[in-house]
């Protein structure tokens, strides 16, 4: 009964009129930059943050959220008409959805990524609302030596499970946390890594490192491997509605897909890009029953994948809202947009602010309804926006985040940094280095370093203290677990084969 009362409670803020316009824009916004080839949902949250800064915390979560769905919905959209996935866990949806598209069938194609991303998105509604509640009650249990533990593990995990390679994740990983560390140190009042300038005594803003290294840098590399400056031609749509047999054909592979994405969103450095490789691999074991080969336009190729990675990217959320630890980049920038606000993620969102909590929660569902009414009647449109040229287009979306950024204190030093930090972003991109693991040890580092000074200080410099609950044991096992599953030759090997790719 507690839980009808929450989504009651939830259903009640997400469906006022304010926001689910916020809703909507959201959803507008997110899909308009996210179908521009090689702007996923990463970059477009970093360059639309600092649309959220005058709403009201609820509006403005609601809001990000919507874009996080949009964005991922407009890489489909790409994937699918033009063989260009809009993000990463849109590559595999390209392989079956584009060969759809060249046979005539792109209507049919997009309008399985739409129907089996809303199946996704509320079942996965349901499984936060069941699993937030239960999780929020252990997070209580957490001291500062446990919260240490799990950013630790956090990292470490996100670290593993990244697409990248072991060492270069681990490697951006701490100069994450060293960036983290520059300014004032709020214990002891010393300077960090300011070089006597003045501007750097509050640390590098979020947003600034967030846009400059995830927008900034995506639309340089763009252009430049943009040879023509030209637009992409697309094939034309005519039927949308997919028949009742290939109804029929998508159910299977979405449930299959949901069910998988769930958990693995949940987990530190899983996501949507893993969640959908994984779902594809799981359909292409399963028995064909008559339908397309793989690779040739096979509907399980599209409904899995993208049932899969719409729930890993909503249970992602389960970390962020229940023990305040982001599982990956795009959580790490739903932290930065909840501190703005003054709101300290973690368990006590649940108690302080019920209404913003699963107000949250039940926006997901709305937001994903608001997807499939919104896009697929306007998929026409987002199509047309792909023959804008990349050389009018890209600029143009720079000038406005070099706005946004100048407003974020009114100071032309902003623009310098995220200059800099464009420059750092664009060189990482052309070393192939990850540059999300970069994002979480900036957001988890001031955390795990002031959870570490904490349980240090209440135990008077005794180490022992880091080790003396169950629950950081449990949680230091699980992260040794993964290295020494990562060492072994054979998972090696694989995942040496999907960072190269």
């Amino acid at each position: 009964m507690d839980i009808l009362a929450n989504i009651q409670l939830g259903l009640a803020t997400a469906l006022q009129p304010q926001n689910l316009l916020y809703a909507f824009i959201g959803c507008f916004m997110g899909t308009l930059i996210g179908v521009l080839p090689g702007l996923g949902p990463l970059a477009t949250i970093s360059m639309l943050l600092p649309l959220t800064y005058a709403l009201d915390p609820a509006a403005a979560l609601i809001m990000l959220a919507g874009i996080y769905y949009g964005a991922q919905y407009g890489g489909s959209t790409t994937a699918i008409m033009v063989n260009l996935p809009g993000e990463s866990s849109s590559v595999v949806t390209a392989i079956d959805g584009y060969q759809l598209a060249r046979k005539g069938k792109a209507g049919t194609a997009l309008a399985t990524a739409a129907l089996s991303s809303f199946l996704a998105g509320t079942i996965a509604t349901i499984f936060i609302a069941v699993m937030a509640k239960p999780l929020a009650d252990v997070a209580f249990k957490f001291g500062p030596s446990e919260y240490f533990a799990l950013m630790l593990v956090g990292l470490i995990l996100a670290t593993v499970l990244s697409n990248a390679r072991l060492i270069e994740s681990i490697g951006m990983v701490f100069l994450g946390v060293l960036v983290s560390t520059v300014g004032i140190d709020v214990n002891s009042g010393d300077e960090r890594f300011t070089f006597g300038v003045t501007a750097l005594f509050d640390g590098f803003d979020f947003v600034v490192i967030a846009m400059a290294i995830f927008g900034f840098a995506e639309i340089v590399k763009n252009l430049q491997e943009s040879e023509d400056g030209k637009g992409t031609a697309t094939p034309r749509i005519t039927r949308l509605m997919p028949t009742l047999s290939e109804l029929k054909a998508m159910v299977g592979p979405a449930l299959r897909g949901t069910a998988l994405g769930s958990l693995l969103g949940v987990l530190p450095g899983g996501g949507a890009a893993i969640a959908s490789f994984a779902s594809y691999s799981l359909e292409k074991k399963m028995p064909n029953k008559g339908g397309e080969e793989f690779g040739k336009g096979a509907l399980a190729g599209i409904a899995g994948p993208e049932a899969a990675n719409n729930a890993a990217a909503q249970t992602s959320f389960i970390p962020l809202l229940t023990l305040g630890m982001p599982s990956n980049a795009v959580m790490a920038l739903m932290v930065g947009a909840m501190m703005i606000h003054d709101i300290q993620p973690g368990p006590r969102v649940m108690t302080a602010d019920p209404a913003l909590f699963w107000g949250l929660i039940a926006s997901m569902w709305a937001g994903n309804l608001m997807l499939v009414v919104l896009n697929l009647p306007l998929v026409g449109v987002w199509v047309k926006l792909l023959s804008v040229p990349y050389k009018l287009l890209y600029p143009s979306i720079m000038l406005l985040c070099c706005i946004g950024v100048y407003s974020l204190k009114n100071d032309s030093f902003e623009i310098y940094l995220a200059a800099f930090f464009c420059v750092a972003g664009y060189l990482l991109i052309s070393l192939d280095l990850p540059a999300p693991p970069l994002l979480l040890g900036f957001v988890l580092g001031p955390m795990l370093e002031e959870n570490l000074r904490r349980a240090l200080l209440i135990s008077r410099g005794d180490v022992s203290v880091l080790f003396a609950s169950n629950i950081s044991i449990a949680l230091y096992l699980v992260g040794a677990i993964a290295v020494l599953l990562m060492v072994a030759p054979s998972i090696r090997r694989k995942r040496e084969i999907i960072a190269e790719d």
